[in-house]
């Protein structure tokens, strides 16, 4: 019998792996990304007090009508989020990169951050 890769099984216990090493807290959060075939969202989680305190994703009305399944999308996600971020006090982020490959999407990601003013 022949058996098909199941990649998201994969890629969850990745991240299943990656989380039990990296938590965020009140002074340095973690920026989680998600990646599906077409949009890319980013959130900013406190784990101690289990809250998103920011977030950004190309689901949002500004992004509408748009490509939102490529790198320069990605890119200002990661810049949409920093200024977010930043407004709300936070400059310093741990980066969870949800099981994916540092790749593509998900290295524009957070390119675009470090190029809005987070430290990664």
């Amino acid at each position: 019998m022949v058996t098909k890769k199941d990649t998201n099984k994969a890629r969850v216990r990745r991240h299943r792996r990656v989380r039990a090493r990296i938590s965020g807290t009140a002074e340095r959060p973690r920026l989680s990304v998600y990646r599906s075939l077409n949009h890319i969202s980013a959130q900013i989680i406190d784990d101690e007090r289990g809250v998103t305190i920011v977030s950004a994703s190309t689901y949002e009305k500004d992004f509408q009508g748009k490509d939102t399944g490529n790198k320069a999308a990605a890119r200002l996600v990661g810049k949409k989020l920093a200024e977010r971020a930043l407004e709300k006090g936070i400059a310093n982020v741990i980066f969870d990169r949800g099981g994916y490959l540092y790749h593509g999407r998900v290295s524009e990601l957070a390119e675009g951050a470090r190029e809005g003013g987070l430290k990664l």
